[in-house]
């Protein structure tokens, strides 16, 4: 059997079959022991999508996957970094080895013991800064970004995930940036109705916004178990 011809999603991010994999920006080293090879003279990384929310939407849309993505050179938010996996594949796909796409990767994460890891991530990732700190706070994360972002995402687990992902998104993303909401159904207030009313509420808030567009709602649950993921764009017109 010939093999599968993989699917460029974007620049150094590629899919082949039911797997994502993204052009590795410091070549040698895996992030959390995830598999690599060569293609050539490029080396890839497995992107898991048992560990990443970004990488499971990107598998389970309906729409074009690469509309989810941002551009390289991009100015990226991403909020409850956690130990920095997902944030190390859009790395390498927005700012590349030695941040030659002049990205800009800013990764919020309140507890200082994933922010070790987080630190020693960025060390050999130009372009990647990490922030202590809380991810509902603007004022924590505006000294950081070099101007208005081209992508959000928000993995956070607390109370009012959308509210907060509404907040920041009308505070930092551009006209026309994508935002990527993760949200856990668990970790909002309780509300009658279960998980299916708790995603309706987050539908329902978002749709109100009058400068937010949501695209999609992405079931994730076949990889991460109780989780939607909101996809919007910010439309100021």
């Amino acid at each position: 059997m010939s093999r599968r011809k993989p699917i460029q999603l974007a620049w150094g991010i590629r899919r082949e079959g039911r797997s994502l994999w993204t052009r590795n920006a410091v070549k040698g080293i895996s992030v959390r022991g995830e598999k690599r090879k060569k293609d050539s003279h490029i080396e890839w990384r497995h992107w898991d999508p048992t560990k990443s929310k970004v990488a499971a939407s990107l598998l389970k849309t309906k729409r074009n996957p690469s509309d989810m993505l941002p551009e390289q050179g991009s100015t990226c938010l991403y909020l409850g970094a956690s130990s920095g996996t997902t944030v190390s594949h859009i790395h390498d796909h927005v700012c590349g080895s030695g941040n030659h796409h002049n990205g800009q990767v800013v990764a919020v994460e309140i507890a200082p013991r994933m922010m070790r890891d987080l630190s020693k991530l960025s060390e050999s990732r130009p372009g990647l800064i990490p922030v202590l700190g809380d991810a509902r706070n603007p004022s924590v994360i505006a000294p950081y970004l070099r101007g208005q972002v081209d992508w959000i995402h928000q993995d956070i687990s607390i109370a009012d995930q959308t509210k907060t992902f509404l907040k920041i998104s009308e505070v930092f993303l551009k006209s026309g940036g994508i935002g990527l909401l993760s949200l856990k159904a668990a970790s909002e207030r309780w509300i009658e109705g279960g998980d299916d009313s708790r995603f309706a509420e987050a539908k329902e808030l978002i749709e109100l916004n009058q400068k937010i567009v949501l695209l999609e709602i992405i079931d994730i649950s076949y990889f991460e178990g109780q989780h939607r993921v909101f996809v919007i764009v910010r439309d100021d017109n």
